[in-house]
């Protein structure tokens, strides 16, 4: 029975690899990156499961943000302040090192700031944010030399939230396909291959070699990195397994004198919306059936489909009118803690996993600290 693949094709690709990176998101392509600066000569392929990366790399909303007031008061009930400290540091510096690694314009970045939103029927949320901001600001003073979170009055229409919402200063936003479209051409430019559309069904240790079996063939590689976030289904990484968690979206038809600009969060970041292309860029709500949103399914269902459509018509924009365009999902990876995985889980076989939502902001740093683990061992 003849092989699926050519001689030329297994030789090419297939043949003395040295780094095998499987998944092409923004942690693995950032990975091989890494790993080309520091071995310039060697072979690196990186495979991707999807025609384009699955999980959530070119599936979220564009966010460069690092929490909210809401969103940081909750993981201060489950970190210590050192530690949210550390995480907010990390998510900081991943933003600003991605923005030096592709460039502001070739990812469309946009400094526009981010607004948190208060609902009135949530008014205990409000409150506390309010009552305890000053202090989220001391807290950060450190890593930013400044107050982060401000106040300031709602103008722009929004129904049914308190009249305050609370400002950042230092968020901004992005185009997620230029982003990943500058990392897959800096990646090629760089001599590393990448091939999408090949799931790798598992490995196996051979004679000081990791034996890679994907859906076309089994193939040797010195080291490999797994980086594929929440869809990672390997060996346990932690007291807890990387748990997936999907994020529901939907987008407007174009809209328009469209007068939003910013970045917008809800309900301690469970909801979020934007403006990108004159469309109301809108999702979350997976804390609505946290049971059924943990899965690697890619769907919508109708439950928070219609919580998003709410949102959109009597929040939102109430007095206009409006038209869906499309909907989709994306895979996040969560856990008992916020923060990134970044392990060895087998001989010369190493993983950087669970970006907790965050994986604009750490996903560059994420990938880099998986390829410098990953080196330790060369």
């Amino acid at each position: 029975m003849g092989n699926l693949l050519s001689y030329w094709e297994q030789k090419m690709y297939f043949s003395n690899v040295d780094f095998t990176v499987v998944g092409a998101g923004i942690v693995g392509l950032h990975c091989a990156l890494k790993l080309r600066t520091e071995f310039p000569k060697s072979s690196i392929v990186v495979l991707e499961r999807g025609l384009l990366p699955q999980g959530a790399s070119t599936k979220n909303a564009g966010f460069a943000c690092f929490g909210s007031v809401s969103e940081l008061l909750d993981d201060l009930n489950t970190h210590t302040e050192s530690q949210v400290l550390e995480l907010v540091e990390k998510r900081y510096k991943g933003l600003r090192q991605l923005k030096a690694t592709l460039g502001s314009q070739q990812i469309g970045y946009k400094h526009h700031k981010g607004f948190e939103l208060f609902l009135k029927d949530a008014p205990e949320i409000y409150r506390r944010c309010m009552d305890k901001f000053a202090e989220i600001n001391k807290l950060l003073y450190p890593i930013f030399n400044k107050e982060v979170f401000t106040t300031q009055k709602n103008n722009f229409s929004f129904k049914g939230v308190f009249d305050n919402y609370l400002v950042n200063d230092f968020e901004g936003q992005l185009d997620t396909g230029k982003m990943m479209h500058a990392l897959y051409r800096k990646c090629v430019q760089n001599d590393i291959t990448i091939l999408y559309g090949l799931h790798v069904n598992g490995y196996e240790l051979k004679g000081g070699d990791v034996l890679i079996k994907t859906a076309l063939l089994d193939f040797r590689s010195t080291k490999l990195c797994i980086a594929t976030n929440g869809l990672y289904d390997g060996p346990a990484v932690d007291q807890q397994n990387v748990k997936p968690a999907r994020a529901q979206v939907l987008i407007t038809k174009p809209i328009p004198n469209l007068h939003l600009k910013g970045t917008f969060h809800l309900d301690r970041g469970f909801y979020y919306f934007r403006n990108i292309d004159n469309r109301i860029l809108l999702g979350g709500g997976r804390n609505l059936d946290m049971q059924t949103e943990q899965t690697t399914v890619f769907d919508t269902t109708k439950v928070i489909q219609d919580k998003l459509d709410q949102l959109l018509r009597n929040v939102i924009l109430p007095n206009t009118e409006v038209e869906v365009d499309s909907r989709w999902s994306g895979i996040m990876g969560v856990g008992n803690s916020k923060h990134p995985i970044v392990k060895k889980i087998a001989d010369n076989v190493f993983c950087g996993v669970r970006l907790g939502g965050m994986g604009i902001a750490i996903g560059s740093q994420v990938g880099e600290d998986l390829a410098n683990l990953t080196m330790k061992y060369v």
